[in-house]
């Protein structure tokens, strides 16, 4: 072969060899950012939301050019703050679906728990739940996941929640926690660390959802599904930053637990490590949801035209597969696809 011709294959080649590492870079790299900043809404501050607080404070989403702004709003408020655009995700309960069930078009786009940590304690000698009838349980916003429990366990059971059962709300489970402990409700239902606490005490144990198997999306991430089209890159780097916030906390429990004490206030070791172990067992790796976790809001929604619609119109999890396919799959092998 002649030197020029040599010369033109060898620039062909190297040009080609280019082309092919730029194009494996480009599907390897990690997605940009249509968006620098996210403001996240979340329901209470507890080991239910600990991989979040602990990627944000580990820096994990700010590495990838976004920064968190986290407040805590009720579950009313934080749907309310999404529709009108002041909150770009919620990470919380049943409000995403009760919002969309009312006409607005909020989604979970993944589940970063989706099995119940909640707990039923009565006040001393109701160790039972029919010795509720005619009491009243704490709880906290309206349509949250302890409504929800609270209305499947009184249907199951032949009792109606308004009825003969009546629900006190509140803004979040410390304010549940303070009412209960104050004598003025007969029963409470909370997660973790609140429901620690009331055990701590002494209360008499009524009913632990976890054990009973109760699945329900709470904390999902929830967003406007406009948003979701806008913003993919974005939520695609908030859901892998979540889950390196997750192997943080399954793999350095003391961080994570001085995380929690951080935003908590709580300084007690033994509830710490109570909280931690209860966050512990749900926290997602695969945040796909679950179709089955939402139909359990709409079955027992207390609005009687939820309960016919399809679970698949609150989901869209096309986002996280690409990220369980891309990144959570590397993160936890063998353990999400």
């Amino acid at each position: 072969m002649k030197t020029g011709a040599r010369r033109a294959v060898m620039v062909f080649l190297f040009l080609a060899l280019t082309w092919n590492g730029m194009i494996h870079a480009a599907q390897s790299g990690e997605p940009k950012p249509e968006k620098n900043s996210l403001e996240v809404a979340i329901a209470a501050y507890g080991p239910l939301y600990l991989p979040l607080l602990v990627a944000h404070e580990a820096g994990y989403f700010a590495k990838r050019g976004v920064s968190l702004n986290i407040s805590q709003l009720s579950a009313t408020a934080s749907a309310q703050a999404v529709i009108s655009g002041q909150v770009d995700i919620y990470q919380g309960g049943a409000s995403t679906i009760h919002a969309n069930v009312g006409g607005t078009d909020l989604i979970y786009i993944a589940a970063s728990v989706d099995r119940s940590t909640l707990t039923l304690f009565g006040s001393k000698g109701i160790t039972a739940f029919e010795a509720l009838k005619g009491k009243s349980v704490a709880t906290t916003s309206v349509g949250a996941f302890g409504e929800i429990a609270m209305r499947k366990t009184a249907k199951e059971r032949g009792l109606e929640i308004g009825k003969d059962i009546k629900l006190l709300y509140h803004k979040g489970p410390p304010d549940a926690l303070t009412t209960f402990l104050s004598g003025n409700a007969d029963g409470l239902i909370v997660t973790p660390p609140q429901s620690e606490m009331a055990r701590a005490k002494g209360y008499p144990l009524i009913i632990d959802f976890f054990e009973q198997g109760l699945r329900i999306v709470g904390p999902g991430t929830g967003v406007a599904r406009a948003f979701m089209q806008k913003y993919p890159n974005t939520l695609k780097i908030f859901l892998m930053g979540y889950l390196d916030g997750v192997k943080r906390s399954i793999d350095d429990p003391a961080y994570a637990k001085r995380i929690e004490s951080q935003y908590t206030k709580i300084s007690d070791a033994k509830l710490l490590d109570e909280s931690y172990r209860e966050g512990l067992k749900v926290w997602n790796k695969d945040m796909t949801v679950n179709g089955e976790a939402v139909r359990v809001v709409l079955t027992y929604s207390s609005n009687p035209k939820a309960r016919d619609l399809d679970p698949k119109r609150f989901v869209d999890n096309s986002l996280i597969r690409e990220v369980n396919r891309d990144y959570a799959s590397k993160l936890f092998p063998g353990e999400v696809k």
